[in-house]
């Protein structure tokens, strides 16, 4: 998974900073850290990560092991969960993501934008769907998911530039990392409502994905299938992820314009 992003940290961090910097130093491929590793990390003496960890640990949003590895506690997850795209939008969808695993029986997702990363904040998958690299919580850049394309086609034409500008890292030879088909990618993305995703993140899975949108009527996520790359029927599963992702966002409080005349 790659890294995310972290702004340089400034000579004088605050008391807070330095939290917060302790806090990111935790990642999905390391989610258990010693004092060590952590002082490290957060750029921090010894000491005083140890003074600021004990902290974190008697408030609860770490916990210690018998082995002395701290890990992230329920006290900070049960914070996150009061995300308004957290667990409200994981209630809201978790039904219809049921539905859509049902009659595919292959990898379900949802997931939202995090300034230039795609977040999942949910994840279904079954013994037999394809392997993915995701999980919950991963972040990915916008440009190679089927999510990440739905969320970069419906945001802001500014951001759009920015992220177009920025270096596209491959994941695979397919991966798009040239800024002008990225450009007619999401205009496609637009006009139909979907986004196709073909072996850009593995080389064996095809992301099929729709937007979710809010009581505002702007897109607040996305859903996508993710099915094997050899024999995907695109254009079956393109339906079945459009009604999901506007069930969704009825329950939401989305409320469909009128047909054109």
């Amino acid at each position: 998974m790659p890294a995310a992003e972290h702004p340089p940290r400034s000579p004088a961090r605050s008391a807070a900073d330095r939290l917060l910097d302790l806090l990111g130093a935790f990642s999905l491929d390391r989610p258990a850290l010693s004092l060590t590793e952590l002082s490290r990390r957060a750029d921090l003496p010894v000491p005083t990560a140890h003074r600021l960890l004990a902290a974190l640990t008697a408030w609860g949003a770490l916990e210690r092991d018998q082995d002395g590895l701290y890990h992230v506690g329920l006290r900070l997850w049960e914070v996150a969960a009061l995300a308004p795209r957290g667990l409200g939008l994981r209630q809201a969808a978790l039904p219809f993501l049921e539905d859509l695993y049902e009659a595919t029986h292959e990898n379900v997702q949802l997931a939202v934008r995090d300034g230039m990363e795609v977040v999942y904040t949910e994840w279904l998958s079954g013994h037999s769907a394809v392997g993915v690299r995701i999980q919950v919580g991963a972040r990915w850049p916008l440009h190679a998911t089927g999510v990440g394309l739905v969320l970069l086609a419906y945001a802001d034409t500014a951001l759009q530039q920015h992220f177009c500008s920025r270096p596209l890292p491959a994941f695979t030879p397919y991966t798009v990392t040239e800024p002008a088909r990225l450009r007619r990618i999401l205009a496609e993305v637009r006009r139909t409502g979907c986004a196709v995703s073909e072996r850009q993140v593995t080389e064996d899975a095809v992301s099929v994905a729709a937007p979710v949108f809010g009581p505002r009527g702007d897109v607040v996520a996305a859903i996508s299938v993710v099915v094997p790359a050899a024999g995907a029927r695109t254009h079956a599963l393109a339906p079945a992820v459009r009604v999901a992702g506007r069930s969704i966002s009825r329950a939401l409080g989305w409320q469909s314009p009128p047909p054109a005349r």
